[in-house]
This record gives C-alpha cells, structure tokens and sequence, in this order.
C-alpha cells in the first residue's frame, strides 16, 4: 500500500518535520505520523507537542521501544492504545477519542505507517458532522482502504463502513 506525498492545499507550519514517515498536521492542529525514531522525541517536545498518543503494537518490528519513557524525559504525556491492524475495532476509535477530548496544548498521534491514525480520525470527523469527502480526502492522502483490492484492508472497509 504506496504512501502519497504532501498534496498542495494541506496545512503545514515552517517547523513540521518533512522527514516522519507520513507526517501531517490536521486542521484542527493535531499532528499524525507513521513511526517514530529515538531523535523525533527532542523534535516533538520542540513543536510543542504535550500529548502523544500509540496506535502502534509494542511488538511491531519498526515499534519504539521505551516510548512512553522517551516521551516522559521531554515532559510529552503518553497514551497507548494498541490497535491491531487486523482487528480495529469501533472501542479503539473511542478510545482515541476518549483521550484526545480535553486534552491540554498540542497533541501527536501515530501508528506504524499513519494507516491507523488516519482511518481513525475519517470516521471521528464524519461523526462530528464534517463532510465526508473532506474526512475521506485527509485519510486518501495517506491511504485508501476503500478502494483498495488488497485483502490486508478488509478489515479496516468494514469498520469504515459501519
């Protein structure tokens, strides 16, 4: 499943990393990335970033190890909530959602690829009333389960569907 680059019209700020796999600020100033290296740390607490949040499993062979004591030497919050590729499910969505609300200063959120992230935040901004092809557009941009004819996606259409 390809990785897009950067369309035209999406936000950035001069201080965004280019170099985080699939790095994307979202309107509403969340930022989202595939994986995480050791030095992206210093990069996040420099952006401001107060809150980070996993999608990531601990076991996955790209998975940071020690994350969330990285994180915690920069000050940054840590949430973990393991979701896996072949098994989202609408209580991870929640959980994403859970943890976002009311949360204090910028938050990141990430995965492996931005695969999770993204179809995550598709359907929490259909439910917030946004239109959806502007959500659909955000979540193409990295990838398009729905379109897709690999089987990997199956499961990610029928969460997107229902």
């Amino acid at each position: 499943m390809p990785t897009k680059t950067k369309p035209e019209g999406l936000i950035s700020a001069p201080s965004d990393p280019t170099d985080i796999r699939n790095w994307r600020r979202r309107p509403d100033g969340i930022t989202t990335s595939g994986k995480l290296e050791p030095g992206d740390i210093e990069r996040l607490a420099a952006l401001g970033i107060k809150h980070v949040i996993n999608l990531a499993l601990d076991d996955h062979p790209e998975a940071l190890a020690g994350e969330g004591e990285l994180l915690a030497r920069h000050g940054i919050e840590y949430t973990h909530i393991p979701v896996p590729f072949d098994a989202p499910r609408p209580a991870h969505v929640e959980a994403l959602r859970a943890t976002i609300i009311g949360r204090e200063g910028p938050v990141h959120v990430h995965c492996i690829m931005n695969f999770r992230v993204t179809a995550f935040f598709y359907l929490l901004d259909c439910a917030a009333g946004e239109p959806e092809a502007d959500a659909r557009s955000r979540m193409t941009d990295v990838w398009d389960p729905l379109s897709s004819e690999d089987p990997r996606t199956d499961p990610w259409k029928r969460l997107l569907r229902s």
